[in-house]
């Protein structure tokens, strides 16, 4: 407002100045300076707030730079944006950063003992199960269900078709091997299906009465040696068939005395070539089993004979079958601790999934907690300094160790450089020779060599209880990778919950990382896991 000639006279005779200048500032320009004044002060609170809470010792998430470290008690809500230590990890200026995250338990979530429910006790023997097959339990030492065994094993007696879902390292294969198993116990015997033998064929074909699909010879092996333990009390048989070789080598394995094997565990690949040439028949099957679904499923090498098996396999409604009146068809159970996208289109081709009942416990899909997890970004060219220096500051008593490879390449060529290092060492891979493979995997875990390096042919379903530290070479190139990858150690039945270092070197890693570390700041799974087989499959972008 102008001032009059006495008020200007009245103000200088006041001393006061007569106005300058003004320069002024457009409104949005000034509400947008304000916000940013008020988001630098609230990010200095925060960082503040951060430094004073870390506490030694009590850290969800440790990172190089404290400021950025978690402490177990702060809770990053669902939507919040957490601030990443591998959120710059993009710029060459980040490598030599790092973070980890801490083992905030003791022991693995599958041992945490349960409210007592009704039918889903603690104890093995609470559950209904024969007698000799508590008496394996016993001499395998084998006391208290872990949370899958719990849920499965009710569910599976009642001869339902399930997808069992739990952690890497939670006991599945107990938990459904002990109710199908009880179901071939509670019904001794099923009549032979009619099949038309070919001339000269020789003796009468294999025809079991259960059948679990893996996806390798060392799990076939693997859990053939539980299903053994569980059925020889009851005078079951089990068999393995694997492949490899010739098909005369298929017709010795199934035909090896004693005749009559009730349980049959084999390689899609070696199923399908014994279907083929008429060494096995599917007519009295009365449950299949397809464990490590994701590994079966995703590789064409195993999905093309793994239909040809399920076709021949009495499951649709109506196909001749061992199943009475009133009865299910053959009982499907698919096990898993991640699962692909596709499983329920290529089950609906077979059987009714909706049908299909769904065992899944709350940590599927969740990092392990009891587990210590750092990640490293490095240069290419530094992981392999980083890899000697880890495996030569552990003691010969620290432990086996677990070298995870993206390829087979690597996997040889890393192979040559341990050798020159006289780190002595084992090697495993898919395209080694099937007679090389035998007996390497057994090698590793009766401890006559301490450190294997292996593609993710290793980290399914294999048991490494003996292993103490994970080192992902090359970080693995899916997040469901990674669960399988870091579930080789603190397994049920493990005596330490080991430790896991993962070396990131590719752009295309760090938006995994991303994922993981937002992950364990809000303590919540890791993102696009299916966790039903009746939910569609998620849309892609």
């Amino acid at each position: 407002m102008a001032l009059s000639r006495g008020g200007a006279a009245a103000a200088r005779a006041a001393g006061a100045q007569p106005p300058e200048n003004v320069v002024r500032i457009p409104w949005a320009l000034r509400l947008r300076l304000q916000r940013g004044e008020r988001d630098r002060r609230r990010g200095q609170g925060q960082g503040q707030r951060q430094m004073v809470a870390v506490r030694p010792g009590k850290l969800l998430l440790r990172s190089r730079r404290p400021e950025l470290s978690q402490p177990r008690w702060q809770t990053v809500g669902r939507w919040e944006r957490p601030q990443l230590v591998s959120a710059g990890w993009k710029h060459r200026k980040a490598r030599g950063d790092y973070f980890q995250l801490e083992a905030v338990r003791e022991a693995a979530p599958a041992l945490l003992a349960p409210q007592t429910e009704a039918g889903q006790g603690p104890l093995f023997g609470e559950m209904g199960l024969q007698p000799a097959l508590l008496t394996a339990l016993q001499d395998l030492s084998i006391g208290s269900p872990t949370a899958v065994q719990r849920l499965a094993i009710p569910a599976l007696r009642r001869g339902r078709s399930a997808l069992c879902a739990a952690e890497t390292g939670s006991g599945k294969t107990l938990a459904y091997l002990l109710p199908l198993l009880d179901r071939l116990l509670a019904r001794p015997s099923d009549p032979e299906p009619a099949v038309e033998k070919p001339e000269g064929s020789g003796p009468r074909s294999a025809s079991p009465r259960g059948l679990v699909v893996l996806p390798s010879r060392e799990l076939v092996a693997q859990v053939g040696a539980v299903a053994a333990a569980l059925c020889r009390p009851a005078g079951l048989l089990v068999r393995g068939l694997t492949g490899g070789g010739a098909a005369g080598g298929l017709r010795r394995q199934l035909r090896a005395p004693p005749p009559g094997a009730a349980v049959l565990l084999g390689t899609p690949g070696a199923l399908r070539t014994a279907l083929r040439r008429r060494f096995l028949v599917l007519g009295r099957l009365r449950w299949v089993v397809l464990d490590e679904a994701d590994a079966l499923i995703d590789d064409e090498s195993f999905a093309t004979p793994l239909e040809e098996v399920l076709a021949h396999a009495p499951l649709a409604a109506g196909a001749p079958g061992p199943a009475g009146p009133g009865e299910e068809r053959t009982q499907v159970v698919v096990v898993g601790a991640t699962f692909p996208a596709g499983l329920s289109q290529m089950l609906a081709r077979f059987v009714d999934v909706d049908r299909f009942v769904n065992l899944s416990t709350q940590s599927l899909h969740r990092l392990p907690p009891h587990v210590q997890q750092k990640f490293v970004r490095l240069k290419g060219q530094d992981k392999l300094p980083e890899l000697l220096q880890l495996l030569k500051e552990r003691s010969a008593s620290s432990g086996a160790v677990l070298i995870f490879c993206n390829s087979a390449s690597t996997v040889n060529w890393l192979g040559y450089i341990l050798d020159d290092h006289k780190i002595k060492h084992l090697r495993l891979q898919g395209q080694m020779l099937a007679a090389a493979r035998a007996g390497i995997f057994a090698s590793f875990q009766k401890g006559d060599v301490s450190v294997l390096v292996c593609t993710d042919l290793a980290s399914r379903g294999l048991d490494t209880s003996s292993v103490q530290l994970v080192v992902n070479y090359d970080f693995p190139n899916t997040l469901q990778d990674y669960l399988h990858r870091v579930g080789r150690v603190g397994r049920v039945g493990s005596k330490m919950p080991g430790a896991v270092v993962s070396f990131v070197t590719h752009r295309w890693d760090v938006d995994l990382v991303r994922k993981i570390e937002t992950a364990a700041r809000k303590r919540a799974g890791l993102p696009g896991m299916d966790t039903s087989i009746n939910e569609p499959p998620p849309k892609a972008g």
